[in-house]
């Protein structure tokens, strides 16, 4: 029989980490949650979450070992775009899974389906990962150290584009014109399921999988975006309607192993 969760370290609270935080301690988890500003444990302890400062770069971690004491660990640090930070990623998860190593029973990985190339393709998880961009090759890399240490019980989720609190798409292509792929289909998922996979991963103590945390909602760009523009009262895009490197992500294991039904449709 497996050893209900009980408590729960979230390494991140940021847009996710804290939506994630937050809702786990209204279900009555002790949760622990981490943050790299002093000004934010305030923040935390406010919510119930007990506050930890945490900083890791790729030389050097700050870190109480006993935020990682717990029954699951949760890595929410998305590498940073477009910084000399980018490329020190992969490092920095290999410290934090160490630091992690023989205190967190379970480690849960955030990661993302950039992993997968647009190879003009439907796509799940038992397809080939081929990122063709910077911070899709960091987050492979990162995976991959984690199935290293953890190789019996790595659970790693590939968020797709996260939309929802304060992460309005109606302002992603607002009163822009000739905005190229307008009929590539779309793949997102709201903050609100992001939330509840993790959460039911944890119910269902579903460890040891890689999921894709995608709604099955794909509808072309330009429709979507055109229409949640308007519906925001913003300035609506111009798309030109062509179909050039795409792809739909798809679950086997979020509907397989986790049963779960997506509350908010894209």
């Amino acid at each position: 029989m497996n050893q209900k969760i009980k408590t729960v370290s979230i390494l991140g609270c940021g847009w996710f980490g804290l939506a994630l935080a937050k809702k786990l301690v209204s279900l009555n988890y002790t949760v622990k949650g981490s943050t790299t500003s002093k000004e934010k444990l305030a923040i935390l302890q406010a919510e119930n979450i007990q506050p930890y400062l945490v900083n890791f770069t790729a030389e050097n971690i700050e870190a109480d070992p006993a935020f990682f004491e717990g029954d699951a660990l949760f890595i929410c640090i998305p590498p940073k775009r477009n910084s000399t930070e980018l490329h020190d990623y992969p490092q920095k998860i290999k410290s934090i899974l160490e630091a992690a190593k023989d205190k967190s029973k379970q480690v849960v990985l955030i990661s993302s389906t950039s992993v997968y190339a647009d190879e003009n393709k439907t796509v799940n998880e038992n397809s080939e990962t081929n990122p063709d961009t910077d911070s899709g090759k960091m987050v492979l890399s990162a995976e991959q150290l984690l199935k290293a240490l953890y190789p019996e019980n790595c659970t790693v989720i590939r968020f797709a584009g996260l939309i929802g609190p304060d992460r309005n798409p109606g302002r992603f292509f607002a009163g822009k014109s000739n905005v190229p792929n307008g009929l590539a289909p779309v793949n997102l998922i709201h903050q609100t399921d992001a939330v509840g996979i993790a959460v039911k991963i944890l119910e269902k103590h579903a460890f040891g999988r890689t999921y894709n945390a995608c709604a099955p909602d794909h509808p072309a760009k330009m429709d979507f975006y055109t229409h949640a523009a308007k519906s925001t009262g913003l300035a609506e895009p111009n798309f030109i309607a062509e179909k050039k490197d795409w792809k739909i992500v798809k679950s086997l294991n979020v509907p397989g192993f986790l049963a779960y039904e997506f509350e908010v449709g894209i």
